[in-house]
């Protein structure tokens, strides 16, 4: 069964779904545009991997401090009361560091190594406050500031998007293709719930054919291969929430189509 959303199906956007719904998306952009790549080109699946900090974590309302009980008894043989304190362990939870790994693709010179262009897709935590956040503004930076090429991929309504110059539409969804040799200019594909997701071309050398990429098919594939439909509940509340003129034409649209009543 096919997904009933023309673009974006942002139930795949719960935490339950996304760490599978980024690997499937990234391996099938992978074999996509493997046949039209030059042939000294070779499309590799890297990861970058770091030690998610406090704020990034998903435990919550840690206490800063441990609190003991005391008792107060007051000696016998002296006016001065005297504190005598008796410490007894309480039960607490602490922060302990998730180890993460982010897969995002080179697209490289087989000969040289060189790094021709780079594609990641977001995670939520590239989008919230913490070191995942920090993590990919480094890497982010890097490519920037050379003559790689990016392919940045914000499939996520939730948290922060990354940074753009200058005014930039407020959508639920972007991607941003910036060629390394017209910098600071990009090239800014934004989008909506309601939109398919538009194709692009994939930016390599500037003597190379650049492929277009037809992200919402590849989207549409990963669903049907990975039967998501037996898995969503659509008559679930989406995480995030929806703004309300949002939420009534996501229910109009999943009554037409016979997934909730």
């Amino acid at each position: 069964m096919p997904s009933p959303f023309p673009g974006m199906n942002p139930y795949l956007e719960n935490p339950i779904f996304w760490s599978e719904v980024h690997h499937r998306l990234i391996t099938a952009i992978a074999d996509s545009i493997e046949p039209y790549i030059p042939p000294n080109y070779r499309v590799a699946i890297e990861q970058r991997t770091y030690l998610s900090d406090d704020s990034d974590s998903i435990l919550v309302g840690i206490p800063d401090v441990a609190v003991f009980s005391q008792k107060s008894v007051a000696s016998p043989t002296s006016a001065t009361a005297t504190i005598v304190a008796t410490a007894e362990a309480i039960a607490v939870t602490i922060p302990v560091p998730e180890k993460v790994r982010e897969s995002y693709l080179e697209i490289r010179e087989a000969g040289t190594g060189l790094v021709i262009t780079t594609i990641e897709i977001l995670s939520p935590k590239n989008k919230r406050t913490g070191e995942g956040r920090e993590a990919y503004r480094k890497k982010r930076k890097k490519v920037l500031a050379s003559l790689t090429n990016l392919v940045e991929i914000d499939l996520l309504r939730g948290g922060k998007p990354m940074e753009i110059l200058g005014e930039a539409p407020v959508t639920d969804y972007r991607i941003l293709v910036s060629k390394g040799d017209r910098r600071p200019q990009a090239q800014l594909y934004a989008f909506s719930l309601r939109q398919a997701i538009p194709s692009f071309p994939l930016p390599l050398n500037e003597r190379d054919i650049e492929p277009i990429i037809n992200l919402q098919n590849l989207f549409h594939g990963v669903y049907d291969r990975a039967r998501y439909h037996l898995a969503i509940d659509y008559t679930q509340k989406l995480v995030p929430n929806l703004s309300e003129v949002d939420a009534v034409w996501v229910d109009e649209l999943l009554r037409e189509q016979g997934l909730i009543v």
